[in-house]
């Protein structure tokens, strides 16, 4: 689905950020990207979305390079959900969720009932039919969150790239999101690749974690293999790191 080939990148005038990053995600694998903060997740993330290119290495989407791709056709495969949604023009959130069925619309044309049954649907998989009418600048930073993943959903695209979609939300809605994510990777061979903090959750649903530190990827596996004492102490620079299993879950946390 997508792969990286030895990336890197550097801001102007800065270190580099990401040092030789090779990755894998195949067809309708949830994956996890985790590690400390600045460790380069979000801009990992930005660069396989294509918001940012690499200064050496490549990305192929379905065997094509990343930059070949029609910037048109690109939405159409890989959708990208952001750490926060802009909320300075008064959009309904339906208005926002429809602007993801744009890269099936003929160029000046408008959406017709089927983007908007497509646009309510999405909303209704991550539980927010009822803020339909409402402005975005009304909602708070967790319902505008699930209004940009319901955006992304709209589109229809096979990989879904989310820089900690669940940042905002409570435990509730961080829950179901991770849920509706899995049926759809079940039921659609959704490909997720998700920046995360709540290391819990991954046990359950998630067959791959991309672990980074300083840049680089220090771990790569599933979570059985990821998650342990041993691995975490070393991303996080944290030997008081605790990982235990319980009835089937997973519980972590720091003794100190």
């Amino acid at each position: 689905m997508i792969e990286a080939r030895d990336l890197e990148f550097a801001y102007p005038s800065g270190p580099p950020v990401i040092r030789g990053v090779s990755m894998t995600l195949g067809r309708g694998v949830m994956g996890a990207l985790i590690g400390p903060n600045g460790c380069g997740k979000s801009t990992l993330i930005r660069l396989l979305a294509g918001l940012l290119a690499p200064s050496a290495g490549s990305i192929l989407l379905h065997g094509t390079a990343l930059g070949a791709i029609a910037s048109r056709d690109r939405p159409r495969l890989l959708a990208y959900v952001p750490q926060t949604i802009a909320r300075a023009f008064p959009f309904t959130a339906l208005e926002i969720v429809l602007t993801g069925r744009s890269p099936y619309l003929p160029r000046f044309a408008f959406e017709d009932r089927r983007d908007v049954d497509r646009a309510m649907q999405a909303m209704q998989t991550v539980g927010i039919a009822e803020l339909a009418g409402r402005p975005v600048t009304e909602l708070s930073a967790g319902e505008r969150q699930l209004v940009s993943l319901a955006r992304a959903l709209a589109q229809e695209a096979d990989l879904l790239l989310l820089d900690e979609p669940a940042a905002s939300l409570d435990l509730k809605h961080r829950t179901v999101i991770i849920r509706r994510l899995a049926e759809l990777r079940a039921r659609c061979s959704l490909t997720v690749l998700l920046v995360t903090h709540d290391l819990s959750m991954l046990a359950s649903e998630f067959d791959m974690v991309f672990a980074m530190r300083h840049g680089a990827l220090a771990a790569v596996g599933p979570p059985q293999e990821t998650l342990r004492e041993s691995v975490l102490a070393e991303v996080y620079d944290d030997n008081q790191l605790r990982v235990r299993c319980v009835d089937g879950r997973t519980f972590i946390w720091s003794e100190v």
